[in-house]
């Protein structure tokens, strides 16, 4: 019983690793990959938030810090040149795409995270949508935005770290893979 166990665990952790293979074999010129920022303990925002003062927000963690550097040296170690990177202003995702990608970050408003003010996320995100079909650089472009948006977006409830690979088709997202941290 034990064997079979073992052999079932076996093929399930060969998928997941095949699954994610492919997800970063869609990695290419022209996808977009939406990432939540890495790990960042607790869930919203503490009720003294401000935008532009990291010591209201959640922050990444010792733990986050380490897997928003992973993200970067992944790609790294595939050769895949990232064009763009696009941030929300939350400073959890302005961190992970620094310490991914250092000096690439641009943030970019309508990737910010509308989990504390919902009536305002399905302007948000067509205006998100619409500014993705708008783009015209045909590198790979990456987005780190929030848990909420990314669902908007796709329909994907992702773990903090993950990547959503995307590709635009007309004024649609059409999810490729995923990338887990």
């Amino acid at each position: 019983m034990f064997r079979k166990i073992s052999a079932v665990f076996l093929l399930v952790v060969c998928a997941a690793q095949a699954c994610a293979q492919e997800a970063w074999h869609s990695v290419t010129p022209g996808t977009v990959v939406l990432f939540r920022h890495a790990t960042a303990p607790g869930v919203g925002d503490p009720a003294e938030f401000k935008l532009n003062d990291c010591r209201t927000q959640r922050n990444l963690s010792a733990n986050g810090q380490t897997q928003a550097r992973r993200i970067g040296e992944a790609f790294q170690q595939r050769g895949i040149e990232v064009k763009t990177v696009w941030s929300s202003q939350w400073c959890r995702t302005r961190e992970t795409a620094d310490l991914a990608f250092p000096g690439r970050r641009v943030d970019q408003p309508l990737f910010n995270s509308f989990f504390g003010s919902p009536a305002q996320g399905s302007s948000q995100t067509q205006a998100a949508l619409d500014l993705l079909a708008s783009r015209k650089e045909p590198g790979v472009l990456v987005v780190v935005t929030h848990q909420v948006n990314i669902t908007a977006l796709t329909g994907v409830v992702p773990d903090s770290g993950e990547g959503v690979v995307v590709a635009l088709q007309g004024r649609e997202l059409k999810v490729l893979g995923r990338i887990k941290p």
